[in-house]
């Protein structure tokens, strides 16, 4: 049977096409999306504020505890992000259940690593919790795409983007001051809970607009949703050099903050003497509530000065990470570790502000079919790059370090990671120079 046009996107009249008024359909799926992207990142982060404890009781070296916080981890959520990705594109899937069963997995992967005897039953169920992550973003971007008009996108992701300060703030918060009441392994389980309700309550709330698609289509998949070869959306995307750019910046400066933060917890644990509990609540709220104040800001310019010109969508994430360096330097060398978390909190702001532009960056530069498989791939490269061998790299670093440096091996990596932060900086910079032309294409 021969495909027929829908010809307006589903947002431009999605009140009509849907059994809910659209204002409420999308009020409640934003949220309820929201909510899941908190607990992708809680369930990500409790590891780090736990990293110290773990390594203590199971008496791992800092190599071991980079590769579960980071490598075990990334390599499941990078290369099982593609697979799903390319599912969530096809016309039939439901993503909110797609999402929804992501979630509850890796919920109970999470609460499986508190029964985790030694380092390979840690690895393994880090490596689960990346799998079922595996299942957010993607197809949360996609979804968000269907159902919010163009103009408006910049902000409705940096809305879900909120995640990951909330996320991180919750996920070193409780998970510290869970494990100095219960211990780390009971810091699990409670943080695995709320991920599992919230999967519940995806799957029976929140309904798929797609079905909406088929109805009016008499069944048939519309011709500008059929599901684009990997090939074509991997030779797209090399196409656009802002793509490109875009891929380099964020893996370099993933790779510099995750590695920071697991070692910025570990940092004041071991060099400062603070409990899990206390650099959990300081890094909580530094990492929460910068991170928030950056992605509602970075949004806000994105949507402000990009209708102006596309190239100063990602001026301010940039110049963000060059005015960051000082403070940065500052907060590894002060003694005192209240003050060293206090200065901790402008890098924190610059590295929310990137999430609306990229993003929306990364949706212009694609057909609406290919952007599912597009982020996968560009996320793909970026943990695999920045989760995968940040924190890693920063433990096998200060393993190196600590013939000489003993506890403070790990300052010294801190202070070697501020020294690369102006080449994700000049990436950035590239990248918006083609926006204007690549994004109108």
């Amino acid at each position: 049977m021969a495909s027929k046009s829908l010809g307006p996107p589903l947002t431009a009249d999605l009140g009509s096409a849907v059994a809910v008024n659209g204002s409420i359909y999308r009020s409640r799926a934003m949220w309820l999306l929201l909510a899941v992207s908190t607990m992708n990142f809680l369930d990500r982060k409790v590891a780090s504020i736990l990293a110290e404890p773990m390594k203590l009781d199971l008496h791992l070296t800092d190599t071991q505890v980079g590769m579960m916080t980071g490598l075990a981890f990334a390599t499941f959520y990078t290369f099982v992000g593609i697979p799903i990705a390319r599912y969530s594109d096809r016309f039939g899937t439901s993503r909110p259940r797609l999402i929804a069963c992501a979630l509850i997995f890796w919920s109970v992967m999470t609460a499986l690593c508190g029964m985790a005897q030694n380092f390979i039953h840690l690895m393994l169920a880090r490596i689960g919790v990346g799998a079922g992550e595996a299942g957010c973003t993607p197809p949360s971007h996609s979804l968000i795409s269907d159902l919010i008009p163009p103009e408006k996108r910049t902000s409705a992701l940096a809305f879900y983007g909120l995640g990951l300060p909330i996320g991180t703030m919750l996920g070193m918060s409780m998970g510290g001051v869970f494990a100095d009441l219960f211990g780390w392994r009971m810091a699990f389980f409670l943080c695995a809970i709320p991920g599992i309700l919230i999967g519940i309550a995806t799957w029976i709330i929140v309904p798929e607009p797609r079905r909406a698609m088929f109805a009016r289509n008499a069944g048939a998949v519309p011709t500008d949703q059929a599901v684009v070869p990997l090939r074509s959306v991997l030779v797209e995307v090399l196409k656009s050099r802002a793509f490109v750019f875009l891929t380099i910046a964020m893996s370099i400066g993933s790779f510099l903050s995750y590695g920071k933060g697991v070692w910025q917890a570990v940092f004041l644990i071991r060099v400062h003497g603070a409990s899990p509990g206390a650099a959990g609540l300081a890094l909580g709220l530094v990492a929460g509530l910068g991170s928030a104040a950056g992605a509602w800001f970075g949004g806000w310019m994105a949507t402000r000065y990009g209708v102006r010109d596309r190239a100063y969508i990602l001026t301010v994430v940039w110049v963000g990470q060059l005015v960051a360096m000082p403070l940065s330097v500052l907060a590894y060398t002060v003694d005192n570790w209240q003050l060293a978390a206090a200065l901790m909190l402008a890098p924190a702001i610059v590295s929310g502000v990137s999430y609306g532009p990229v993003f929306t960056c990364l949706q212009g530069l694609v057909r609406p079919a290919s952007r599912g498989a597009a982020v996968a791939m560009f996320l793909l490269v970026q943990n695999l790059v920045g989760l995968g061998l940040g924190p890693m790299i920063f433990g096998m670093l200060s393993d190196f370090f600590r013939s000489w440096a003993g506890i403070e091996s790990v300052r010294y990596v801190l202070y070697l990671s501020v020294l690369l932060a102006p080449i994700p900086a000049f990436c950035f910079w590239a990248a918006g120079r083609y926006l204007e032309r690549e994004m109108l294409r």
